[in-house]
């Protein structure tokens, strides 16, 4: 698409973005776009970055920074740039802006409940998905502000809207999606999966199917990134689906203005689990300057986290986690032959010393170069879920409503789920068909590559009402909900977060 298509495109998007952020405030009760400092307007079920300006008043911390702290600036690893790589970035879609080119970025199928609006299909309303793409494969023309694998190809599944209603039966689709179409582009299979993302409940890993569906992405050769939740350094138990054994668990870290790992420290923000498992490393995630998306409910709700008029500060394990996936982006463009254990193996056991909290609890930091040179591929096991547990423990107290009716028992958002039927087709790649998961028509058949990026997945309309009610959709439990950031600009989110272990469901609608 032509550059000054593209400008009208994302200014058009813009425009519509902010509209649906204004009218989800207005549904949430708020008035106009402005929520207060401490509201929500979002989700149910997601725990992603707490999102903070800077709480050291600082100017934030640059991916040249951070590229430079995990130890990629130089070395090995210093020319590489993730090509050949594909990342799926499950997440709340990307918005078209000047600093995401369109030659890197696919939309996959939107599963949101924003999918049944064409004017908001794809696009991010809610702020948090383009920060994370900028992270991982940005290029900002206005600052030169680069992504740390600027040439892997992000493939975009959304599942989050304005106000951030998301259920784990969208989030358990979206993963089946994206082991299934993994190798549709056979010049950049995707081998990472972004999860900025956290249950709101605590279920058996033995059963749980959530923590099933990751584990059949990992048996499948893609390494599943997860945020461990923004709960703070008294939190002991990370985030569903971090809290699996298999996947990659990381908390973010605060880096404290250098690129020496060996004062770095948890930061202040971060769950640092312990209980159910330990995080498996920290990365930098504390006021990150990554891309802001014009108009969305983030960019409206926090000014004060703006730097420029292209981009945003961010804080949480949100952030962590796409500078980890970014990094395994590039380790596996130098090793392409590591499957996904050794990934973990390579990362987890070259990762270096850093001090405070961390050095007591035996957690280190991400270290790219060691674990290029890294010979030790020794993986060890862990046990499996059978993926036949109830859905309901999974989101906890996290739940999507409509018309005061709460989403409960064994459904999807579409209709009535069977997690036994589900577990064997997952784990055969067979509950897509399509545009078809489980007998539910969600989305088209296929790409269309008619979008401003380089494909989009077809789109379709939902056909009746999976419980009861009819217009509109919310999270009760906003407060105590965040995104893995815990915090926008110094000031707090009164719930639960992105990574998902709640998406503050008062800020998203």
């Amino acid at each position: 698409m032509p550059r000054s298509a593209m400008r009208r495109r994302a200014a058009a998007g813009r425009r519509i973005v902010a509209a649906a952020v204004a009218a989800a405030a207005t549904a949430a009760g708020l008035g106009a776009a402005a929520a207060p400092a401490h509201t929500q307007v979002g989700d149910a079920g997601w725990a992603s970055s707490a999102w903070l300006g800077s709480s050291t008043g600082s100017a934030g911390t640059t991916l040249a920074t951070v590229r430079a702290a995990i130890n990629a600036s130089t070395g090995a690893a210093a020319g590489l740039t993730g090509a050949g790589v594909g990342v799926a970035l499950i997440d709340t879609g990307v918005a078209p802006v000047a600093g995401l080119p369109a030659s890197q970025i696919v939309n996959g199928p939107d599963l949101s409940f924003e999918s049944q609006d064409p004017d908001l299909r794809y696009l991010d309303t809610y702020g948090h998905g383009t920060h994370m793409a900028g992270i991982i494969v940005g290029n900002d023309p206005t600052t030169r502000t680069v992504g740390l694998a600027p040439k892997a190809k992000l493939t975009s599944i959304k599942v989050g809207t304005a106000n951030g209603a998301v259920d784990v039966s969208q989030m358990i689709a979206a993963i089946d999606w994206v082991v299934a179409h993994r190798n549709d582009d056979p010049a950049n299979p995707i081998r990472v999966i972004n999860l900025s993302y956290g249950t709101g409940g605590t279920p058996n890993s033995w059963s749980d199917p959530v923590q099933y569906a990751v584990e059949q992405a990992w048996l499948k050769g893609i390494v599943v990134v997860a945020a461990a939740g923004n709960d703070g350094n008294n939190d002991l138990v990370v985030s569903d689906p971090a809290s699996d054994p298999a996947v990659l668990a990381v908390a973010a870290s605060s880096i404290k203005g250098t690129t020496n790992v060996s004062d770095d420290d948890f930061a202040s923000f971060t769950t640092i689990g312990g209980n159910n498992r330990s995080v498996d490393f920290v990365a930098p995630g504390e006021s990150i300057i990554s891309l802001a998306n014009p108009g969305s409910n983030i960019d409206l709700t926090y000014p004060s986290a703006k730097v420029g008029s292209t981009l945003l500060r961010g804080s949480g394990s949100s952030q962590a986690a796409a500078v980890t996936s970014a990094a395994v982006a590039l380790l596996l463009q130098a090793r392409p032959t590591l499957t996904a254990d050794q990934v973990k193996t390579v990362l987890t056991t070259s990762a270096s010393f850093v001090s405070g909290l961390a050095m007591t609890r035996n957690i280190k930091a991400l270290n790219l170069n060691a674990a290029i040179a890294s010979q030790n591929l020794y993986a060890t096991g862990w046990n499996r879920s059978t993926g036949t547990g109830k859905l309901d423990d999974a989101r906890g107290t996290s739940r999507l409503v409509r018309d005061n009716v709460a989403l409960s028992g064994d459904n999807a958002v579409w209709g009535p789920f069977a997690p036994a039927t589900w577990a064997p087709r997952s784990a055969n790649q067979t509950s897509w068909s399509g545009g078809t998961w489980m007998g539910y028509r969600i989305a088209g058949d296929n790409w269309t590559g008619t979008s401003w990026a380089s494909k989009t997945w077809a789109a379709a309309t939902w056909s009746g009402k999976p419980w009861n009610g009819a217009a509109s959709w919310a999270d009760p439990d906003w407060e105590g909900h965040y995104w893995s950031g815990h915090y926008w600009s110094g000031h707090y989110w009164s719930g639960h977060y992105w990574s998902s272990d709640e998406w503050a469901s008062s800020s998203w609608s």
